[in-house]
């Protein structure tokens, strides 16, 4: 499917955007292993948190859709779940893979997890290293380095593991198994990543300690089902931020989005380059804070994200690359290598794309340079089967010259599935 995105004169309205999708993930795995009644609402229904539904309930899991963003979870604990009859699919989901090996590793039985050609592609020796470490049985593709991932249970060992990279897929994949060690398991990263896993192990009864990228789980708690509020993925929302901040006219309000400190980092970079954000209404339902953002167009300026900066910004940087060409001066981003193996080689991808639109950027190993102040010419552009690139050549659309045509933009379902309507509604032509 295609999809024509054209210039307009403003963005304006008031709009909410689905679940966040982290926390739809881990509360389906968390109440899955927990006792007793879990019940998630706010859920986001796209094609990945769909498929960890879907694995869960392979695994034996009761679990019952009550309304249509609503789930109630009937967990047995931690040792409840039943060997598949079949191969565990994935599809797209680099959570579902890795964070749901963590959870395997510990039971008394054998599994196989796989996915589509982009889960094949994806780096699995990041989990598959640590968790062998604590005694799991695990192999794939090249001794483990790639899906499909063959997964003996085993008892585990607690152990101490430095990650290479800040990622919260390792990070969680090992907090997960250390559920099932024989003594605590302590993970330390070399910039915080996001937190999610955490707060919600928390939430479940789990004993934790966490000094700042440190954290530490003690063995075999009794996890007690809960009642989870998902907020707005701070993810999605970013897509109309970057609508609101450069198309002329704009003043947009983002209703109940999450606002974790770990994930906002779009929030801070538009904020360093004096984009008009206004955070309003702070509240929590649970662990997870949210507001409301009040968004007005602005005069935007280049500046340099690295470092510590990446983890917290990570999947918004493809979108970063559209607003960067609209403001003033150069932006430049470092330290993000991590980018080339996420869906697609997105340093890659979203630098071919921009340049097909007519923005010059400089491809780097780790990153990208752009200047601002470009005029988008328009053009054929492809989503290469990932949904941020499709999204961000959407918001691209809205200040082109002459329109974007965006291939495959069926992908966008993976996280968003109605993000083409929602931006519709706010579009004003």
């Amino acid at each position: 499917m295609n999809q024509t995105i054209q210039a307009i004169s403003s963005v304006s309205g008031t709009i909410s955007v689905p679940g966040d999708k982290s926390i739809s993930h881990r509360a389906i795995m968390l109440g899955s292993i927990a006792n007793g009644k879990t019940y998630v609402e706010g859920f986001l229904n796209s094609d990945d948190c769909l498929s960890t539904i879907r694995v869960f309930r392979q695994l034996g899991v009761e679990i019952e859709k009550v309304k249509e963003t609503s789930y109630t979870i009937r967990g047995k604990g931690l040792n409840s779940l039943k060997e598949p009859q079949e191969i565990l699919n994935v599809g797209n989901s680099g959570t579902t893979i890795r964070l749901t090996s963590g959870i395997l590793s510990g039971q008394s039985f054998h599994s196989v997890l796989t996915g589509d050609d982009s889960i094949a592609r994806r780096p699995m020796g990041r989990i598959v290293e640590p968790l062998r470490i604590m005694g799991a049985q695990i192999d794939g593709r090249e001794n483990g380095k790639y899906a499909p991932l063959s997964i003996r249970g085993n008892r585990l060992k607690g152990i101490t593991y430095k990650t290479p990279v800040a990622s919260a897929q390792i990070k969680s994949a090992i907090l997960f198994a250390g559920l099932y060690a024989d003594k605590e398991t302590t993970v330390i990263e070399p910039y915080l990543s996001r937190d999610h896993s955490e707060k919600m192990l928390k939430q479940f009864g789990a004993k934790l300690n966490i000094n700042k990228n440190t954290i530490t789980i003690q063995p075999e708690p009794e996890l007690e089902g809960q009642k989870i509020i998902v907020p707005g993925d701070f993810s999605s929302a970013a897509f109309f931020i970057a609508a609101a901040l450069i198309v002329p006219n704009s003043l947009l309000r983002i209703k109940n989005v999450g606002i974790n400190s770990t994930r906002v980092g779009f929030l801070e970079a538009v904020k360093a380059m004096n984009g008009s954000v206004e955070i309003e209404d702070i509240r929590y339902y649970g662990v997870e804070p949210m507001a409301d953002l009040v968004i007005k167009t602005s005069s935007l300026h280049g500046i340099t994200i690295s470092g510590e900066w990446i983890p917290k910004i990570i999947d918004e940087l493809p979108l970063l690359a559209v607003i960067a060409s609209q403001a003033e001066g150069t932006t430049i981003v470092r330290d993000a290598i991590e980018l080339r193996v996420k869906e697609t080689d997105r340093i890659k991808t979203i630098v071919s794309e921009m340049r097909k639109i007519g923005v010059k950027i400089e491809e780097l190993k780790d990153g990208f340079i752009i200047e601002g102040k470009q005029y988008i010419e328009g053009g054929r552009v492809s989503t290469h089967g990932d949904h941020r690139i499709g999204m961000a050549m959407a918001i691209a659309g809205l200040v082109s010259k002459k329109p974007i045509i965006i291939e495959n933009t069926g992908v966008i379902s993976i996280s968003y599935p109605g993000f083409l309507d929602d931006l519709a509604k706010i579009s004003k032509s």
